[in-house]
């Protein structure tokens, strides 16, 4: 039985004191979604079902395809696991922007030389913002965002993506199989809504800052990027040069920061 992206599936379980049991178990479910702009098919990628239009959105924000809410007339899911996007009248997408899309794993979206050189044309850096955070804050959003991850809790495979506010307030939260497709769905939810841009927020996610995490950060124009695992040499290196601040390892009490360290008030309240 499939309940929003969770399937149970028999399973032959061995304890500690080696004796088998069978029993269902919780799965995360990994699907492909087809995103099309109109009739044209842009992209599919592997997700966990739910919320299928804010990761429409989140995805074509990331990817500049479209910059405001007015050029979105319409999005609707479809069966098969199709999502379509209406453009409003008028608006046009240059079909050279699509051609790297391909199939994208739930594991790495898009990633690339190409990838890079466009977000670097697509997104200035990150002005100087007044948003800073104490210590205190910091160190408690990991323990916000972990309770509302209820379907990590049921299958302990499955990443989150919090939006939250300098004073440590949870906006938006999303998870998905892909670390990538959590993230697209919180900024395309905060998208939707005419919240963009960011820049007065921080992202948290729940497993390690990859590249292309920052990079959709930065497409919403948010300044504090956090992660609860490591980062990767790329996602400091694009940090660094687009004036973002960069946190891993943040496991209460501590924390590393890669980037901009100015925007974490060091001294507490």
């Amino acid at each position: 039985m499939k309940e929003s992206g969770i399937d149970s599936q028999k399973i032959i379980r061995r304890k500690s004191d080696g004796e088998l049991e069978y029993q269902p178990d919780a799965l995360t479910i990994e699907e492909p979604l087809e995103i099309r702009i109109g009739r044209k098919a842009l992209a599919t990628t592997m997700r966990t079902p739910g919320h299928d239009e804010e990761l429409a959105a989140g995805f074509l924000v990331s990817e500049a395809i479209i910059r405001k809410r007015q050029e979105i007339a319409e999005i609707s899911t479809h069966r098969d696991n199709i999502v379509v996007v209406d453009l409003a009248a008028g608006v046009k997408f240059k079909l050279n922007s699509a051609r790297r899309f391909g199939t994208i794993s739930s594991s790495c979206g898009i990633c690339g030389k190409e990838s890079i050189d466009a977000i670097r044309q697509n997104f200035p850096a990150i002005r100087s913002s007044k948003i800073r955070i104490d210590i205190d804050t910091l160190l408690s959003l990991p323990v916000v965002l972990r309770k509302y991850q209820g379907d990590f809790a049921r299958t302990g495979g499955i990443h989150a993506a919090g939006i939250f506010n300098s004073t440590g307030d949870l906006k938006i939260v999303r998870e998905d199989i892909g670390r990538h497709n959590a993230v697209d769905k919180a900024i395309g939810r905060a998208f939707l809504d005419g919240l963009l841009p960011l820049n007065r927020h921080l992202l948290l996610v729940s497993g390690r800052a990859s590249f292309e995490i920052v990079q959709k950060a930065l497409a919403a124009a948010i300044p504090i990027v956090a992660a609860v695992s490591a980062p990767s040499t790329l996602a400091v290196s694009f940090a660094r040069e687009n004036n973002q601040t960069l946190i891993g390892f943040l496991r209460p009490p501590s924390f590393n920061i890669y980037s901009h360290i100015e925007r974490v008030i060091l001294g507490g309240k």
